[in-house]
């Protein structure tokens, strides 16, 4: 996928009449028109081919162009997932390395971004290097976890639990590196602010979602509300503030020297929106644990007994995450529910907590609410499905629960965002991408019905073969392994090296 290396020039501005949005014409004009280019550029550009950059691929040509790479690691603009390091061999050098985390994981089920951190450090850790986490409070009802002397070293914050701040936990960097520095500092999103990054130049930051891709996200939960449904007075505001964001980013993003974008095509925003040089942007997909999630097929159907699904069910399809607006669940709530009017033998598997957990139920029997699934289960989950589904509005980031349930061998019916589509589903056998509103949607769920059990399994085992070579937590911490080398001294930027 490729954008334009410039902003395009303004076009005549169109705004059409609506009486939701209580603000003024020229900001209103700023809002519809800056998406909808900038979301253009994005889709058009997402197609393997594309006529309008020839020097930005599709994720074929990508996969070509990592075949066989010699030269600098910090002149690729493909992930560098694609490139073979070896887990075998020791690293060159160990590292003392400074991760800043708005959270770590503790007891309770944590977020995308915590899971991230705490899968990549603790595997960096395990390879030998001495990690340093700087974190908030955990919450009052969960003890922290043991120090472990395998496992990275955690520093919390003073104060209430959850409040993240950053000069305290600064300070407390500083005090542990006056008299043994840091080879590294690697901040979560911007858990390291922008006042702290300028001029670091051994400070990497990993963005798990820009404000360009909440923007879009904005758009499309505005558009997938009913025509009787009014818009809420928050998505107003946010919509509102949006552009302005984006406007921020761009000029304080320049302070962090290097940046690790999560997904392919928001690497390309932040080449050619957000105008940083392309040596200072790193693709490294995210990585789920490739000992914990994989196909186990008698735990699926143990799973599937215990939530209540029949022995002779035709499709068993899943969901799991927040269950919230801006993650689809209306989408996927009026397309199932039709869905099953004509197929009532195939069933969905519901797991999380939100506002939608009740409504799922007014599904009745086809429906099973799960509640929130504790992590030791998310494989049996996985395994309990022929298809996982993920109707998510957010553009932003990628969502691990895509990576999980290929690696359990199951295929996807995503979203078609240019982040899934380019780096996550790309190849159609992995399974179905629709566009963000319940027809689509629902077309594509016919067509998983009509595909059946057996051909799901089929796809599965593609999709399996695929994330273990992508998507493995191994595969991640060796990438961000060799990032972390190539800024501690510039030899370790030369691939392949005699260690690789």
């Amino acid at each position: 996928m490729a954008l334009l290396a410039s902003p395009p020039r303004p076009r005549k501005q169109r705004c059409p009449p609506h009486p939701m949005l209580p603000i003024s014409p020229s900001l209103l004009s700023l809002i519809l028109l800056v998406p909808f280019l900038s979301l253009l550029l994005l889709h058009r550009s997402s197609f393997p081919g594309s006529s309008c950059s020839p020097g930005l691929a599709g994720p074929a040509s990508r996969r070509a162009s990592a075949a066989g790479f010699s030269g600098d690691l910090r002149d690729i603009e493909f992930s560098w997932n694609h490139l073979p390091f070896s887990a075998f061999r020791p690293p060159p050098a160990k590292l003392k390395i400074a991760v800043f985390s708005r959270k770590w994981p503790v007891a309770s089920a944590p977020g995308g971004m915590e899971r991230h951190a705490h899968t990549l450090h603790t595997a960096l850790a395990a390879r030998g290097h001495r990690v340093h986490v700087f974190t908030s409070p955990p919450p009052h009802t969960e003890a922290a976890p043991s120090p472990s002397p395998d496992g990275p070293q955690l520093h919390f914050l003073d104060g209430e639990p959850g409040q993240w701040r950053c000069d305290e936990a600064w300070k407390l960097y500083e005090a542990e590196g006056e008299n043994d520095p840091f080879d590294v500092i690697h901040s979560e999103s911007v858990a390291v602010f922008h006042r702290w990054a300028r001029g670091v130049e051994n400070l990497v930051v990993s963005w798990h979602g820009i404000s360009l891709e909440a923007l879009h996200s904005g758009i499309f939960q505005d558009l997938a509300r009913g025509e009787d449904e009014p818009m809420s007075p928050a998505l107003n505001q946010s919509l509102g503030q949006s552009v302005f964001r984006v406007l921020s980013e761009v000029r304080f993003f320049r302070s962090y020297a290097h940046q690790v974008a999560i997904s392919d095509s928001t690497g390309e925003m932040l080449r050619d929106v957000y105008q940083i040089p392309s040596r200072r942007v790193h693709v490294i997909l995210n990585g789920v644990d490739e000992a914990v999630f994989e196909p186990d097929p008698a735990l699926g159907r143990a799973f599937r007994e215990e939530a209540g699904v029949p022995r002779g069910a035709d499709l068993v399809l899943g969901v799991s995450g927040r269950l919230v607006k801006d993650k689809g669940h209306p989408l996927l709530y009026e397309a199932f529910s039709k869905l099953v009017l004509r197929h009532p033998n195939v069933y969905l598997l519901i797991a999380g907590k939100g506002p939608w957990e009740n409504r799922y139920m007014d599904l009745g029997r086809n429906a099973k609410v799960l509640g929130a699934v504790p992590p030791g289960k998310l494989k049996a989950f996985y395994n309990a499905l022929d298809v996982f589904v993920d109707p998510t509005l957010r553009p932003q980031g990628l969502d691990l629960t895509l990576m999980e349930a290929m690696q359990c061998g199951k295929p996807v019916v995503a979203t078609r965002f240019p982040s899934i589509k380019g780096s996550i589903v790309v190849e159609e056998e992995f399974g179905y991408m629709f566009a963000p509103n319940v027809e689509s949607l629902l077309e594509s769920l016919e067509a998983v019905v009509a595909e059946g059990a057996r051909r799901a399994a089929r796809r599965g085992r593609a999709c399996r073969e695929y994330a273990r070579s992508m998507f493995a937590a191994t595969k991640m911490a060796l990438a961000y392994e060799r990032l972390f080398l190539c800024v501690k001294n510039e030899t370790f930027c030369a691939y392949p090296a005699e260690f690789d």
